[in-house]
């Protein structure tokens, strides 16, 4: 049997249990604060845009991504009940709690795709609907893009997960203390 160099179960020694309940914590704030921009959004933008498909794909998407991750930190959570010291730490067998590694390899990055998607409505809003700042749309067109190539070329299934969050904070505070005509 050929050996390999991959990461195998022994990596469970170097998971710390603190750091795994502290991604639930910080994982949940951050689903719950997506869907209420997801609301706020519905609330205050759809109305005023009726007609545009982009501006109704936002908030949904936002969501979609806010039930995904909801998955991948509750991996982290469960990862950390489960651990030494954890409140069930005996419940699973080593290569069980190797699967719960395994899931949180990519758990808290793949939910971050609706957001992404996000980032594609804001493009079409911005550049074709021009009520969002250009420089939001050209901005927002760079995670679509990497996504899009990391994904096709690669198989990488969570680099959303990296370009996601940022385009989300910069794009959105864009919009808040900007002079797009979408939220005045």
């Amino acid at each position: 049997m050929q050996e390999t160099n991959g990461v195998d179960a022994r990596v469970l020694d170097e998971v710390s249990r603190g750091m795994a309940h502290f991604g639930l914590v910080t994982g949940f704030a951050c689903v719950s604060l997506l869907l209420v921009l997801a609301a706020s959004w519905r609330r205050r933008v759809e109305p005023r845009m009726a007609g545009s498909v982009a501006a109704a794909v936002i908030a949904p998407a936002l969501t979609a991504s806010a039930a995904g991750l909801t998955y991948g930190y509750a991996w982290k959570g469960a990862m950390a009940i489960y651990l030494p010291q954890g409140l069930d730490e005996k419940s699973f067998t080593t290569d069980g709690l190797f699967v719960y590694f395994m899931l949180n390899d990519f758990g808290g990055f793949i939910g971050w795709l609706g957001v992404v998607v996000a980032a594609g409505a804001m493009v079409w809003l911005s550049l074709r609907e021009r009520v969002v700042s250009r420089w939001i749309g050209w901005f927002s067109l760079l995670p679509v893009l990497a996504v899009t190539a990391f994904a096709g070329v690669t198989g990488l299934p969570g680099f959303q997960g990296v370009v996601g969050p940022v385009w989300l904070v910069i794009a959105f505070l864009g919009l808040a203390l900007g002079r797009s005509t979408l939220t005045r």
